[in-house]
């Protein structure tokens, strides 16, 4: 439909339907999750407004954080007799995996 169209006719095609579009330079953004966190690194964020409502786009590399529980920390810290800090980090290498994460401390 808009094959062979250049971006500035698009531009203003766009405006002329009440769409607005413009970059955000971001270095990097995070969504908070109900379980964790998405981290979009080198993001490419696109803010569209449209009949007054704002949405984005966001395209980048992505890395997901599982949200640890505490009684997960206390319970490899228990059996493994390792620091916080070890256990949260061997956690969110095996992402959330309470076993592996005691292993890979115990080995």
């Amino acid at each position: 439909m808009f094959q062979g169209m250049n971006p500035k006719q698009m531009q203003r095609m766009m405006e002329q339907m009440g769409i607005k579009n413009k970059e955000i330079k971001a270095e990097r953004v995070i969504i908070e999750k109900e379980d964790g966190q998405l981290i979009i690194t080198e993001p490419q964020v696109v803010e569209i407004t449209m009949q007054g409502q704002r949405s984005f786009q966001i395209v980048g590399k992505v890395e997901e954080k599982n949200a640890m529980k505490e009684d997960d920390v206390k319970l490899v810290m228990e059996k493994t007799g390792a620091s916080r800090e070890r256990v949260e980090q061997a956690l969110d290498e095996c992402k959330g995996d309470i076993a592996e994460a005691i292993m890979k401390l115990q080995g």
